[in-house]
């Protein structure tokens, strides 16, 4: 039996491919709002965030996300990202 294929993609703070599964999806949704894709359906420019800390940290040092949307992000998504985190 052929294995399934694990879709890729890269995290914004480490830039290591890594599974989806493994991933936070950050999304600029088309009216111009930055969410958390929990879902991983939202429609909209994504980026991926590992869920651990250390990638975390580096992506708000070099305001990742703000050039990835090319817009700027509220301190607010990094403190979400950082509850969801500990959470998981």
């Amino acid at each position: 039996m052929a294995t399934k294929k694990v879709p890729l993609r890269m995290c914004i703070g480490c830039r290591e491919m890594k599974p989806k599964a493994e991933l936070y999806r950050v999304v600029k949704t088309p009216d111009g709002n930055i969410v958390i894709d929990k879902t991983n359906k939202l429609s909209g420019r994504g980026a991926y965030i590992c869920k651990c800390g250390d990638c975390l940290k580096k992506a708000e040092k070099t305001n990742a996300l703000a050039h990835t949307f090319s817009i700027a992000v509220d301190k607010q998504i990094y403190s979400q990202l950082a509850k969801e985190c500990e959470n998981s």
